[in-house]
């Protein structure tokens, strides 16, 4: 008749099967993160794309800003501008080059002469415009002095008298570049002349520094000269994260 053995399990065996369920289970977890992460991602992604209007359809809001039978002098329809006309051309050009677009005024746009005319422009896409070509909406919920350099996505609009393929408002990645009217003179001033009552650091917003500053002294005088400095150099700025102007 065969006799059980006892199951032995040293101690040594039971740290490494505690081991290997705790990694086990953070191995999920992140496993579980990351699927979370990606979906939210991809919910931001769409959202924005519903909220934000990179597609989207136009009314008949333009008649505000176009001529009406109102006015006495009618203006020519080859010079009107966008959103009062209408221009078109296939993608099949060269980037870079000139071509001619066929441009129509849209309905209810009152002009003299012909309502169907061409224009020529560059080849490229509207978000292939450069920077003083297209508008982009500013945020001011950034650090402008960051290092490295931020960046956020946000609405650009291409200017009215810019002729350009695809959507005229596309999603731009630009710098972090804001400035809430703070003066480097003012702080610069400041630092030299009240430094060591903690004005410069006052009006930059640093409260906390500004008070330890006019309890010290202004660091009985090198506080106040590295603050001038950093001023200086613009390594100090507005503590909400704006530039100078």
């Amino acid at each position: 008749m065969h006799r059980t053995l006892p199951l032995r399990i040293s101690i040594r065996d039971c740290f490494i099967l505690i081991l290997l369920v705790i990694m086990n289970t953070i191995h999920v977890t992140d496993m579980a993160n990351n699927n979370m992460d990606f979906h939210s991602k991809e919910n931001k992604i769409k959202g924005d794309s519903n909220d934000k209007g990179v597609s989207f359809s136009e009314n008949e809001e333009y008649i505000k800003s176009c001529p009406s039978v109102d006015q006495e002098n009618m203006t020519e329809c080859s010079s009107l501008l966008y959103p009062c006309i209408t221009c078109n051309r296939s993608i099949d050009c060269r980037y870079g080059g000139f071509y001619n677009y066929t441009c129509t005024v849209k309905p209810k746009v009152v002009c003299q002469g012909l309502k169907t005319f061409n224009k020529s422009s560059m080849c490229r896409f509207c978000y292939q415009t450069d920077k003083w070509e297209h508008r982009c909406e500013q945020k001011a919920n950034c650090n402008s002095l960051a290092s490295p350099l931020k960046y956020y996505l946000t609405n650009c609009t291409v200017s009215d008298d810019v002729i350009c393929l695809g959507k005229r408002r596309f999603l731009k990645k630009v710098r972090c570049s804001w400035t809430s009217g703070t003066r480097w003179g003012t702080a610069l001033v400041l630092a030299l002349t009240l430094g060591g009552f903690g004005a410069d650091r006052f009006y930059l917003g640093h409260w906390q520094e500004g008070i330890g500053k006019l309890f010290s002294f202004g660091g009985l005088g090198v506080w106040t000269l590295v603050d001038a400095l950093l001023i200086g150099i613009h390594h100090l700025g507005p503590a909400d994260g704006s530039l100078y102007i």
